[in-house]
Formats: C-alpha cells, structure tokens, sequence
C-alpha cells in the first residue's frame, strides 16, 4: 500500500541545497526529550482529552486547558479568537514567522473502541439535542503534540529565529471554524505567518512514519441543500399534480452526469446525495422533498463547476418534468464549506528534506490518496492570503495492525498515542526549525 521513499532527502537535496535538507538534524537528543516529556506530561494529557471531548464549537473545556498549558509555557496566549479558538505567540527575534496548528473538536458518536479511557461524555450540540461525544479523528493526538511542540520549540530558542504562532482550532468537523479564526483577526490581530504547518494522524498509516505532500492533500467540501417543490394531489390521481419525489429522483440521478460528462475524467470531482426525505402516507403525493449533498473537488475551477451544475441540473430537471416556475427547485449552499487544501510544493520540499535528514529517510513514505476527504486548514493557506502551508500526515497504528485499523469517524477508531504524538512533535519542532534557521 505504500512505498518507502528513501530517496526523499537526497531529492530534496538536490532542489534546496544542503543547508536546506540538513535543517534541524543537529539535535539528536529531540527525540529523547520529547519522549521523557510524553511519560512526564504528554501522556496524561492525552488521555484526559481522549475522555473529555467536544463538540464542534463548544470546546470550552479544551481551550481552556490549551490556554493553561500555553500560558505556563510562557507564551502569549489570547482566547475566544473565532469562538473557542486560542492563539499563543512566542517572539525569539528577527526572522520569518511560521503558524501551527491543531484541531480542537469531537464528533457525535458513542465510542466503541473497547479502550480502557473510552469517553463516556455526552454534550447538548447547538440545536439542543443531547449526543455522545468521542474523539474519532484523532483531534486528541493533534493538540497534545501541540503542547509538546510548544514546549520543545520554548526550550530550543537558541536554535531557531523568528516569531511562532501556535494555534488550537475550533470546528474542524464541520468546517467553520479555521475560517472563524480568519474572520475574528487571526492574520490581522496576530502576527500573519509566512508559513503555517499542520499535522493529521492517520489510522491507515503505521505508527512512525510520515508523509510529506508536494501537492494537494485535502479536497474541498461543499454542503448542499436542496428543497425541490411539486403540487400535492392523491396517490390514485398522480395526473392532477407534480410529484416531487419523482423530480427529486430525476435530480439524483441527473446530478451524477456532472462528473461523469462536465468535468475532465482525470480530475477529482463527486456529488453525493447523502440524504432524501419526502412524502407522509402511502397514497398521498406531497408538495415537497429534502435533499442533502456532499460536493468534492481537487481544484477551485472543477469545484466551482460542480456547484454552478448542481444549481443548473435541478432548475433544468424540474422544469422538464412540468414543475411550475414559480415552483422550481431551492438551491442552497451552506457556510459548512472549504476549498480544497493544497500543499505549496517548495516549503513541502524543504519540511520533507528536514524531516528526512533529522528523524532518517527510512521514516518517510509516499502514501497514495485513497478518497477526497476534506480538511479547512485551507482557509489558512488560501492563494489569496500569501501563506505558503504544509500539511502532513503521521502514521497512528501499530504496522501489523493497519489492515484491520478501523477508519476515521468510526465508533470503533482508536489510535496508537504514543508515537502519534512523539512523531508529531518531532516531526513538527524539525520542520518549523527549517524554516525559522538561525542567522
């Protein structure tokens, strides 16, 4: 499934130099402090964030012993930045600035996964309804390796030069909160960064490796709403009115001939009805039906083509099927959206080649994209914010365990923390050293 890349380095070598690739591989005792500072902190916080999760936009809890740990590392820690959001600055003179960030939030399931510190928690979301809560998606490894990278680029100032932002993000799961942040100040009120740097554990990656894109590595995501409207009549007269879930058929079906004939075969692109809802009896013809779609895309052009053929698929279908125009169907798109995240391929050289050259080439590895999930880290690194970002993914179960490893947003899913979050932070104090040298 993979392929170990031990001509990584050497690669990068070639396109950046040798100061470029040796960058952060004259520590050799990292790897030990962050492993004594796993068994003496780490570990316990991982754990208490693994049984204490959030929802997405209600992580009070979290931020706030975010805040705690950043501030007693001797940061400047500011809260409430895009809701629950926290942004810590730590200044070591002159030079670039590089951002860091983490992802807060858990997801609406009961966890399953057998493990001894499962969560049991259960937190009333934003519509009122009460829902079990569990960290499915790794979001626990993502911010203690933050607090471990905060500590480890705290003590290693003489190493680095430049300011370094340290971020602890809202939302995720449902996509608003990377661009809350954005919209609250981050780039204005803060220093803006010249690079940004995430990391995603990964259950279908094994624990110790990395993997480093030169290109995209998230698609975007759009949620679509569509109400599409008839005229109510009897089951038995079907000819006195429009039956919308005979339109709202033709739609679903329809909607799949704009990846398959609009958009280049070789470019990504998917519209999925994830969910119908229509009708009340057996033999009554409802006047409306429900529709929910997911929308991907690797690119802004497909993405936008995909988004303005949704909205010409369901106008043109409905008309053809004798709806009447002032009855046409409702397209909306809602705010739950990201574009697609897409590595700069310069800075992911330089973070891959010093990765490479401090935790050894054996530790990197080319995983293919197996689907188009979707990551808002891209509000970030947005072509028009100048921001060059890097987002890589760290290896969360055992090699022998990856084959049967159940998948993200499982109740099942667990992961490996130990060397998740000691490859992490490893991983993430090497590559923000490369691009904050000293001198």
């Amino acid at each position: 499934m993979m392929r170990l890349l031990a001509t990584t380095a050497a690669l990068a070598l070639l396109a950046f130099g040798p100061a470029h690739a040796q960058q952060g591989s004259n520590d050799p005792e990292l790897r030990l402090a962050v492993a004594r500072d796993y068994d003496a902190n780490l570990g316990a916080l991982f754990d208490d964030f693994h049984r204490n999760p959030e929802l997405s936009g209600m992580e009070v809890r979290t931020s706030g012993i975010m805040a705690a740990q950043l501030t007693a590392l001797g940061y400047d820690v500011t809260t409430g930045v895009g809701g629950t959001g926290v942004v810590a600055v730590l200044r070591n003179g002159d030079g670039p600035t590089v951002m860091i960030r983490a992802d807060m939030d858990g997801l609406p399931l009961r966890e399953q996964s057998g493990l001894a510190n499962a969560s049991t928690v259960r937190q009333t979301d934003s519509d009122g309804v009460e829902k079990p809560v569990m960290h499915a998606c790794g979001h626990d490894v993502h911010i203690t390796a933050l607090i471990g990278t905060a500590r480890q680029m705290m003590a290693r100032r003489a190493d680095w030069s430049g300011t370094l932002v340290l971020i602890a993000q809202p939302a995720e799961e449902r996509i608003f909160g990377a661009r809350a942040m954005v919209q609250d100040g981050l780039y204005s009120r803060f220093p803006k960064p010249d690079y940004a740097l995430a990391f995603h554990v990964s259950a279908d990656m094994a624990s110790g490796l990395v993997d480093v894109p030169l290109g995209i590595t998230s698609s975007s995501s759009d949620s679509i709403d569509i109400a599409v409207h008839g005229v109510g009549t009897h089951g038995a007269y079907p000819h006195k009115g429009v039956d919308p879930i005979v339109v709202a058929s033709a739609i679903v079906m329809n909607l799949q001939t704009l990846p398959s004939r609009s958009i280049n075969p070789l470019e990504g692109a998917i519209v999925t009805v994830g969910a119908i809802h229509g009708g009340i009896k057996h033999n009554i013809i409802s006047d409306r039906v429900d529709m929910q779609l997911t929308v991907r895309a690797d690119n802004p052009e497909t993405r936008t083509a995909l988004l303005d053929g949704i909205d010409r698929v369901s106008r043109g279908t409905a008309l053809a099927l004798g709806v009447p125009e002032d009855r046409l169907p409702t397209v909306v798109r809602s705010t739950e959206s990201t574009p697609p995240t897409i590595n700069d391929a310069a800075t992911a050289a330089r973070v891959r080649a010093a990765i490479g050259g401090a935790m050894g080439a054996d530790r990197l590895v080319d995983m293919p994209r197996t689907g188009m999930g979707a990551e808002d880290f891209a509000y970030f690194v947005t072509p028009e914010s100048g921001v060059k970002g890097v987002y890589f993914s760290v290896g969360g179960t055992p090699a022998d365990q990856v084959a049967a490893a159940p998948g993200h947003h499982s109740p099942l899913f667990r992961i490996d923390p130990r060397p998740s979050v000691t490859t992490g932070v490893e991983a993430m104090v090497v590559s923000a050293r490369a691009l904050m040298p000293k001198g």
